[in-house]
């Protein structure tokens, strides 16, 4: 039995950084964590599976939950919009289990305004130099687009600096075992212990 309470980590990275591969990586590899699953107004794509890879919406019903408050962050990216809804993170962690949130600096930023108890970690690349390196291996976009995102790169890491933890992904390996030793460590930490269930176990 799992002595903690479940907690909520925003993971956020630049582009070609390697953040997807870590994070699907932990996923596997450390129990009881989960990522959590985005609301978003596209279409889904060859393969996804709704409720699975995204929850599919349509703009009105995303629209009247805005209204509502449901989402403790969301974004417009190429015209579709996106959020992480409050309910699917409460849902997770009264379940004991840790939450993923995979999202970017602009909805770590609306998280950090809200006051919203989380632990964050920023990936970056050893060098700048090594992200144009990556992002050229991939060969699936013209050097003005990689310019650009390695322009939007330096911005990105000079707001991850206001995250919790850093991690250089010089090596994968390394970078996964840096993250789980975070979790890992973060999950025996007094103030996040299941005090009730402590008390009710021993008596006190």
């Amino acid at each position: 039995m799992r002595l903690n309470k479940g907690q909520l980590y925003i993971i956020s990275a630049p582009s070609g950084t390697g953040k997807t591969t870590i994070s699907r990586r932990l996923l596997k590899v450390l129990p009881n964590i989960r990522e959590s699953v985005s609301y978003t107004t596209r279409s889904p794509r060859a393969g996804e599976i709704d409720t699975v890879d995204y929850i599919f919406v349509s703009v009105e019903t995303f629209r009247d939950m805005l209204k509502n408050n449901a989402f403790i962050e969301y974004a417009e990216v190429h015209g579709n919009l996106y959020g992480t809804a409050l309910a699917t993170i409460q849902e997770v962690l009264s379940e004991g289990n840790d939450v993923l949130l995979d999202i970017d600096t602009q909805g770590a930023r609306q998280i950090r305004n809200k006051h919203i108890k989380a632990t964050s970690i920023f990936i970056i690349p050893p060098s700048i130099d090594a992200l144009y390196q990556r992002l050229k291996k991939r060969n699936t976009e013209s050097d003005e687009v990689i310019h650009r995102r390695v322009e939007k790169a330096r911005d990105e890491v000079r707001e991850g600096m206001l995250y919790d933890y850093i991690i250089v992904n010089d090596n994968l390996d390394q970078a996964l075992r840096e993250l789980s030793s975070i979790i890992t460590a973060n999950r025996v930490r007094g103030n996040c212990i299941d005090k009730d269930w402590v008390e009710k176990t021993f008596h006190i």
